[in-house]
């Protein structure tokens, strides 16, 4: 059975949330769907100006704007930037799991996601000194067992689901709960931006100004609705200076609007867990029902 999310009861009178999310995968994007793609200098390069670039420009737009984020660090990521992953840490933001070498879980039986898990899970300690508390699937692929892993593993959050517009308590096998705090593709720049050859996208570039007015129509819809705005950015897409540009524009407009509080992933979850809401379940169709 499915039942729905009910709405969240915000902090301080604000009537939602709003979180600006980054995913450093880096090469980890490429890579992890074939190990042949480090043969393609450009390529690697062009995943590399994320943490090279698009980091340290993201962290001085946070900076100047007061905003604390979350950024989701594939493990390979981390062993390889320890230095930027460790100023994301410093700078007071967030770093939460976001696989290892960013590997899609379509499809993996259990043992073979927790060891990609555990693996993601090691770097990241080892690198920040921290155990992550949130998760995002890489390409946002869980699997119906996911759940069960990372509550076994002591996460605290998922960001991964796109049933609500609200974080709820998603009921996990054996009476343990897992907050989800959904997200949506019309809400990610790689659907904007991406263009890699051979890889990803079809060649059309958008323009920032049209990027961000989808996400500032979604932003006022869910605030109506009393929602969770989450936008998910790559630094090596809108850490470009244009689409930098046009992303502080978007984040100086949320941080204005007094009913919303701005903030990380790990603190709405925290938040929510505190609602004690009651947990919400989420069934596998059928095939055999069809």
């Amino acid at each position: 059975m499915t039942t729905p999310a009910a709405p969240v009861q915000w902090p301080d009178g604000k009537k939602a949330a709003a979180c600006f999310t980054f995913d450093v995968d880096a090469e980890s994007a490429l890579l992890g769907v074939s190990s042949q793609h480090a043969d393609r200098m450009t390529a690697m390069s062009h995943q590399a100006y994320g943490p090279l670039v698009g980091v340290p420009r993201i962290l001085d737009l946070l900076h100047r704007n007061e905003v604390t984020s979350t950024f989701f660090v594939p493990g390979y990521t981390a062993r390889r930037y320890p230095d930027v992953i460790r100023a994301i840490i410093d700078a007071g933001h967030e770093v939460a799991h976001h696989g290892y070498l960013h590997e899609s879980m379509a499809g993996l039986n259990e043992i073979e996601e927790a060891a990609i898990l555990d693996r993601g899970l090691d770097a990241l300690e080892s690198v920040t000194g921290q155990r992550p508390v949130g998760y995002r699937a890489p390409m946002w692929e869980l699997n119906w067992h996911s759940p069960g892993l990372l509550a076994d593993r002591g996460f605290l959050y998922d960001s991964s689901l796109m049933d609500a517009e609200h974080p709820y308590e998603l009921a996990v096998a054996g009476s343990r709960r897992l907050v989800e705090i959904p997200v949506q593709w019309a809400l990610d720049d790689w659907e904007q931006y991406c263009y890699i050859p051979g890889f990803s996208g079809s060649g059309l570039i958008e323009s920032p100004r049209k990027a961000a007015e989808i996400w500032g129509l979604e932003f006022e819809g869910i605030r109506v609705a009393g929602g969770c705005f989450v936008l998910t950015s790559h630094p090596f897409l809108s850490g470009r200076p244009s689409r930098a540009a046009v992303l502080e524009e978007l984040v100086q407009y949320v941080k204005s609007c007094d009913d919303v509080w701005t903030t990380t992933l790990g603190e709405v979850a925290d938040h929510t867990r505190k609602l004690e809401l009651a947990p919400r379940s989420i069934s596998r169709p059928d095939p055999d029902d069809l």
